[in-house]
C-alpha cells in the first residue's frame, strides 16, 4: 500500500528528480511537475517500474502566474502528503546589466510560486493534521549575493518564510522544513552561468546525496536542515564576519 502521495516541483532533473526516487522508493506515489513533459514521462516510468508506484505527471511552467493554480486542479481532491517545493535556478550577472524579464521569472519560481503552492496545499494538510512540506533553499540565503543579487535574495525569502510556517504550524500535525544545499553537481550552474566561477571550481556535493539529507530532515520534521559538513561549518562561520566583509568573499566567488 502506498504511504501517500510526494509533489514534487522542478523533478525533471537535479535534486528534484533525485527527491522523487527517495520519495517513490520510500512508497509514496509521486506527483511529477516540471516544465519538460518529456524527461517527467521517462522518469514516472522508471519510477513505476523500479518502486510499483503510481507517478502522475503534470507539465507546469512555474514561471507562469496562473501555474500554481493549475497544478492544484490537476492535483484534484487527492491529499497531497508530501509538498516538496524545489524549482529554482539563478542568474549571474552585474544587477545594472542583466535581463529583468528573466530576473522577474525567477522571482515568480523561486518565491511566488514557492509561496502560492504552499497556499493551496497548507490547508488540506491543517485540515488532516498531518503533511510535511520541504522548500529547498541555499546557502546563498544566508548571505549576500553580488552578481548574483536576485538569486541570493529569493533564498533569503524562502529562508524566512519557510522558518516562519515552520513556528505557526507547531503542533498541528504538519511540518515545514527548509533544506539549504551549497554547490551542488545539478544543471542550475550551466543554467545560471557559473560553470567557470570559483564557487563551482571548488568542492561540490552530488545531488542525490542532498535529496537523501534533504528527505531526511524532512521526514524528521526538523525546522532546518543545511547540507553537507563543510557548508554547515561555512555558514557558521560567515556568521562570525562582517556582513560587508562576506559580501566581498562572495562577490569573489562568483566572478
Amino acid at each position: 500500500m502506498p504511504k501517500g502521495t510526494a509533489l514534487v516541483t522542478g523533478a525533471s532533473s537535479g535534486i528534484g528528480a533525485d527527491l522523487a526516487r527517495i520519495c517513490a522508493a520510500e512508497g509514496f506515489d509521486p506527483i511529477l511537475v516540471a516544465r519538460d513533459a518529456g524527461r517527467l514521462k521517462e522518469l514516472a516510468a522508471t519510477l513505476s517500474q523500479a518502486h510499483g508506484v503510481k507517478p502522475a505527471v503534470v507539465p507546469a511552467d512555474l514561471s507562469d502566474p496562473a501555474a500554481p493554480g493549475a497544478v492544484f486542479e490537476a492535483v484534484g481532491r487527492a491529499p497531497v502528503d508530501l509538498l516538496i517545493n524545489n524549482a529554482g535556478f539563478g542568474l549571474r550577472g552585474a544587477y545594472a546589466e542583466t535581463d529583468w524579464a528573466v530576473e522577474a521569472r525567477m522571482i515568480q519560481v523561486n518565491i511566488t510560486a514557492l509561496a502560492h503552492l504552499t497556499k493551496l496545499f497548507l490547508p488540506g494538510m491543517l485540515r488532516r493534521g498531518s503533511g510535511r512540506i520541504l522548500n529547498v533553499g541555499s546557502t546563498a540565503g544566508f548571505v549576500p549575493g553580488p552578481y548574483m543579487a536576485v538569486y541570493y535574495a529569493s533564498k533569503a525569502f524562502v529562508q524566512s518564510f519557510s522558518e516562519s510556517l515552520s513556528n505557526e504550524v507547531k503542533g498541528s500535525g504538519v511540518t515545514v522544513t527548509l533544506l539549504c544545499p551549497g554547490p551542488t553537481h545539478t544543471e542550475f550552474k550551466a543554467r545560471a552561468g557559473m560553470q567557470n566561477t570559483l564557487l563551482f571550481r571548488g568542492p561540490a556535493m552530488a545531488s542525490d546525496d542532498v535529496a537523501r539529507e534533504g528527505f531526511r530532515a524532512m521526514m524528521a520534521g526538523k525546522r532546518m536542515h543545511i547540507a553537507g559538513l563543510r557548508n554547515r561549518w561555512m555558514i557558521r562561520l560567515t556568521g562570525l564576519a562582517p556582513r560587508p566583509m562576506v559580501a566581498d568573499i562572495v562577490r569573489r566567488l562568483n566572478t
